[in-house]
């Protein structure tokens, strides 16, 4: 059985350039938020995932897709163009205290060989870390979902995403992004998917310093995600994450939020869409050539 690298979800630079469109009820959510009538049918999302796939995977190295709403559409519709590689998640979100991602595990419904059997080359595992969970309970969870992917020929990436604590209101969101970083940065799994320091915002020299900060702690490739950072100042997030030391970026709202909701969403897509991505996957390509 053949063991997909990371070269098989990268550009031929060596950069990552992937696109995400595994979002789930807070696609929804944001669907609502642009105006559309509340409940939003799944449908909805569906054909928003399946246009973004056919339309902007062609400028991607990879695409994260859902199993909930668009994995066996885009599979059967062969929506992603062949020089993209699919991304699964196989997180499942589960709801409460009022939100729609209280906790995650690894959704068992996702099959590994199968993904695998319908091209795909990874599988993605959102981890919440609260600093007042138990860090044995989340490095087991990842250690499983590791295994998982590897018995199969998969990658296998992590997404730890921070959360305030459980109990109590002191949160400190940097310490907390370095501090999941430390407990997972050398967990076994092939990519690190992180929050981008500062979510983007302050001098180029401050988002440096904590970038290199983070970068200390996480020993394995690792890309920024584009959530909590302003869409205009995500290009220079990827600049900045990369001269401190990331191989690129997973992310989805960057490119496609400001068309959510719009008429003619395939047109919005190709003109303004396309284009983010493109200018993303440049920039990527001129900070690896920074490397050579």
């Amino acid at each position: 059985m053949t063991h997909y690298s990371l070269n098989d979800i990268t550009r031929p630079s060596g950069g990552f350039a992937m696109l995400a469109v595994d979002q789930r009820e807070a696609m929804r959510l944001m669907f609502v938020a642009a105006g559309a009538k509340a409940p939003v049918a799944d449908e909805v999302l569906t054909d928003f995932k399946v246009n973004a796939a056919r339309i902007l995977s062609p400028y991607a190295s990879a695409i994260l897709v859902d199993q909930q709403f668009c994995y066996r559409q885009i599979v059967e519709q062969q929506a992603i163009a062949k020089s993209c590689a699919m991304i699964v998640a196989a997180d499942e979100f589960i709801p409460g205290n009022g939100i729609p991602v209280d906790s995650v595990v690894i959704d068992k419904n996702v099959d590994p060989q199968q993904v695998r059997e319908n091209g795909g080359k990874a599988l993605k595992l959102l981890v919440l870390w609260r600093s007042d969970e138990d860090p044995q309970e989340r490095l087991g969870r990842v250690k499983e979902f590791n295994q998982r992917c590897h018995a199969h020929g998969l990658l296998s990436i992590i997404e730890p995403v921070v959360r305030p604590p459980r109990r109590g209101d002191k949160f400190d969101r940097e310490q907390a992004i370095i501090d999941a970083a430390k407990e997972l940065g050398d967990s076994g799994a092939d990519l690190y998917k992180v929050e981008m320091p500062l979510s983007g915002r302050g001098t180029q020299a401050e988002l440096l310093r904590a970038s290199q900060h983070l970068n200390e702690h996480i020993h394995m490739p690792w890309v920024i995600l584009s959530s909590g950072v302003d869409e205009k100042l995500f290009p220079r997030a990827v600049s900045v994450a990369m001269t401190a030391g990331a191989s690129g970026f997973l992310a989805g709202r960057a490119v496609w939020s400001s068309v959510v909701g719009l008429p003619d969403t395939e047109l919005m897509l190709r003109d303004i869409s396309a284009p983010k991505l493109q200018r993303l996957g440049d920039i990527v390509d001129e900070m690896m050539a920074c490397r050579r």
